[in-house]
């Protein structure tokens, strides 16, 4: 498949071991369809057991990461991955952004939230044609997604953007969707 993707994901050391478990998967399974991966950075969490998943499977790893978060010591620079350190968060998401060919989210917060909403405005806005995925794990986005149907049904967002994002169910669906995508303008008149 050769593509870079970018996952945007938990660092939480907090959670339920199923997300690292898919985590894992999702990272091995990529690194072994020939892809590489752009992420946060981080040791941690779901962020580190993806990149763990890559590294374990001969995959190039590129975290890119801000200078606040670098200083703190053991959460960054997993053996084997480049690291990119930038200014701050605004400069990480621009340069993960422009590695990426894929965007795909695992789930996550604040943080995860804000990047991959970002990446879903600027495709609807024709700033770029690429894949967008969720990869829904017991269905942890719904609330997220009954809201957007919200958007739809109350007009303020148009069914068409239905079509800027894809909602997977498990790593198979990731690869496969992967696989068959295929660049489009995105009419959003």
């Amino acid at each position: 498949m050769n593509k870079n993707i970018c996952v945007y994901c938990s660092s939480s050391n907090s959670l339920d071991d199923k997300y690292y478990k898919i985590a894992y998967e999702l990272g091995s399974t990529l690194a072994k369809e020939g892809c590489s991966l752009v992420y946060g950075g981080s040791t941690r969490g779901c962020m580190g057991k993806v990149a763990e998943g890559f590294l374990d499977n001969n995959g190039k790893v590129t975290g890119i990461i801000p200078q606040i978060l670098n200083e703190k010591k053991g959460i960054v620079n997993p053996p084997g991955a480049e690291i990119i350190v930038t200014k701050d968060m605004n400069i990480r998401k621009q340069l993960m952004e422009e590695k990426a060919d894929v965007f795909l989210a695992l789930p996550g917060s604040f943080g995860t939230l804000d990047e991959i909403i970002q990446v879903i405005v600027t495709k609807q806005l024709s700033y770029h044609k690429k894949a967008i995925i969720f990869l829904d794990v017991d269905n942890f986005y719904k609330p997220l997604f009954d809201m957007f149907e919200n958007f739809y049904k109350n007009g303020f967002a148009k069914e068409i953007c239905r079509e800027l994002f894809f909602v997977a169910k498990n790593v198979n669906e990731v690869v496969d969707y992967c696989k068959n995508y295929v660049e489009k303008e995105f009419d959003y008149k």
